[in-house]
């Protein structure tokens, strides 16, 4: 193997050791055992509210430090620092989600929300490396490749803890619950132990001698941060890009992370919906090395806009969906796009940027996807509330307040189509990479 071809793999291969978060923890696990065990005997619609709300601190976290964070890596040249800082800070608040006890659902939202603040902030510096192990004519596909063996990844591990879960003597456990929060712990030694291939195998272009001191770097961070402001008003195509991407990207994320927990409003059975998830993610692997072709044969805005156009029609259909089978064949159509439409948009934005500030442009890319992360759960939490308050009666009985749970359950999910509109009229206005290069 090369030197590039290690480089390209190794960058890939962050992308097998952080899924395994996204999948068994964000979607997976901590959404049922948030509602089944951490919130025993709460609301529906308020443990979906409570956890929500978990999802949006931590993205507004996120999203506050991602910017300035990003223009430190590019001064200091330590975007790997940063990767790794924040990737094992993900890894051991996972760790930790094996220590909270029952019913103590705050201290769960507090590690989950570390968790999500690790994994956002690594892949701040994850997606700024890019540039530098792709030449422009291979990043749509180098960005796929990295998708791909995310789903892989991350499916592999989570179809090992769904059997964990399903059958816990086989693997010397007392119970379900024990082998999730074995399964937290699990993940966590996954993720710490394959970021060592990017550690070791990706280089960074160091084309500065020194690096500035904690002190001087913040400042010069938020000083460049303030010049980005600027340039982005010059760069209109990545101005406008940023816009869309901030709206279809919050639904792609919001249904990441609440789908489990819509269908656990709903009532349907957990094993059920872990099964969906095991779908997407095998069904997502070669879906993304397929979308990355597409993307070269179409270009990357009109793939995006398919895939955008698919999650819209997911986005009706769960609002109206009465049964398991639907749910699987939703978890089909998403798996073929959801990791596509990240891996192009990722790509298509690396080519409008300035080619010598991709971390600190990449800052602003994943602030805006997490600003995306704050308004989604959020708004599924809000509307869900609402509706239920205003079809609330006074003395409901116990079968009323089922159908009013599913009726406000519905209008959540439904409330996130105005998002997947609104990134789509935008992309509609973004310019041709090709011509973004130059401030106008």
């Amino acid at each position: 193997m090369t030197k590039d071809q290690k480089a390209v793999w190794g960058w890939a291969f962050y992308d097998w050791a952080n899924s395994a978060f996204a999948t068994t923890v964000m979607a997976g696990f901590f959404p049922v055992f948030f509602k089944q065990y951490w919130s025993h005997g709460a609301d529906v619609n308020l443990s979906t509210a409570q956890l929500g709300f978990g999802n949006s601190i931590a993205g507004l976290a996120m999203a506050l430090l991602a910017p300035v964070l990003g223009a430190m890596a590019d001064i200091a040249a330590a975007k790997k620092r940063f990767l790794i800082f924040f990737a094992y800070l993900g890894a051991l608040s996972t760790a930790a989600l094996y220590l909270v006890g029952r019913g103590e659902w705050a201290s769960a939202i507090l590690c989950y929300a570390l968790g999500v603040i690790g994994f956002s902030g690594a892949n701040v510096f994850y997606d700024a490396l890019l540039p530098s192990v792709a030449p422009p004519e291979r990043v749509d596909a180098v960005s796929s490749l990295g998708y791909a063996l995310g789903y892989l990844g991350g499916g592999l591990l989570f179809l090992l803890n769904v059997a964990m879960t399903l059958t816990p003597q086989t693997f010397g456990l007392p119970d379900a619950s024990s082998a999730v929060r074995l399964s937290f712990v699990s993940v966590a030694v996954w993720w710490g132990a394959f970021t060592v291939f990017t550690i070791v195998w990706v280089p960074e272009q160091t084309s500065r001698p020194t690096a500035p001191g904690a002190g001087q770097g913040l400042s010069a961070g938020f000083r460049q941060v303030a010049g980005t402001f600027r340039k982005i008003r010059q760069y209109k195509p990545v101005l406008v890009f940023l816009l869309a991407y901030w709206c279809y990207i919050d639904g792609v994320d919001t249904i990441i992370r609440m789908a489990v927990d819509y269908g656990l409003s709903l009532g349907f059975e957990s094993t059920d919906l872990i099964t969906a998830l095991l779908v997407v993610q095998f069904v997502g692997f070669p879906a993304a090395l397929v979308f990355g072709k597409l993307g070269h044969a179409w270009g990357a805005r009109k793939a995006i806009f398919f895939g955008i156009a698919i999650y819209m029609g997911v986005t009706v259909w769960s609002a109206m969906m009465t049964n398991r089978f639907e749910f699987y064949v939703m978890a089909i159509l998403i798996g073929l796009v959801q990791g596509g439409i990240q891996a192009l948009s990722r790509s298509y934005y690396s080519r409008l940027i300035p080619a010598d500030q991709p971390a600190e442009f990449f800052g602003f890319y994943n602030m805006l996807g997490k600003f995306a992360s704050i308004v989604g759960p959020a708004l599924m939490g809000i509307v869900g509330l609402v509706v239920r308050r205003a079809l609330m009666p006074a003395a409901p009985s116990a079968e009323e307040l089922v159908r009013i749970g599913h009726i406000a359950s519905r209008w959540s999910i439904a409330s996130i189509l105005i998002l997947f509109v609104m990134g789509a009229v935008l992309l509609y206005f973004v310019e041709d990479p090709k011509k973004s290069r130059s401030p106008d």
